[in-house]
């Protein structure tokens, strides 16, 4: 296995899928927090596009390990459900980046530009906003259950039955 994929010698998959696990539905409660309750939006702020930004960065990360790490165990069709779930992550991830940093920005300043009383846009974008948040979030952990799930099976499930 490639070296730059390890960590003491230990596989590299496992540690990032632990960050991704937690941070994802984090970040997925922080965009749902944000479009829907102004007093959790005013508190968040910034904190839900990085939390985005950094799933973003790890995703990727975390499949590249992991194909490593299929590489070592070998064409088995329980690790490769797992790689084909995993590969459909980085849209997803994507999409909550553009969603989180879409409310930061529209929150921050787009409510203040375009006042509902001046602009059709800000009528349509809360909305837009909502039906995306909603879309994207409940996609990203539908997606992250599935992966966890055939994870798990991929390692536990012939010694487990």
């Amino acid at each position: 296995m490639d070296t730059s994929l390890q960590v003491a010698g230990l596989p590299l998959h496992p540690l990032l899928v632990h960050a991704v696990v937690v941070l994802l539905p984090l970040t997925v409660v922080a965009v749902l927090l944000t479009q829907f309750w102004p007093a959790a939006r005013r508190r968040l702020g910034i904190v839900t596009p990085l939390a985005a930004l950094v799933v973003l960065v790890l995703v990727p990360l975390t499949v590249a390990a992991g194909q490593s790490l299929a590489r070592l165990v070998g064409p088995l069709p329980a690790v490769q459900t797992h790689q084909n779930y995993g590969t459909m992550l980085l849209p997803w991830a994507v999409a909550l980046f553009l969603v989180a940093a879409a409310q930061w920005v529209w929150f921050r300043w787009g409510v203040l530009r375009y006042a509902p009383a001046r602009s059709s846009l800000a009528a349509a974008a809360p909305v837009l906003l909502a039906v995306a948040s909603v879309v994207v979030s409940v996609g990203s952990l539908v997606l992250i259950v599935l992966i966890g799930d055939s994870g798990a099976r991929a390692v536990w499930g012939g010694l487990l039955g």
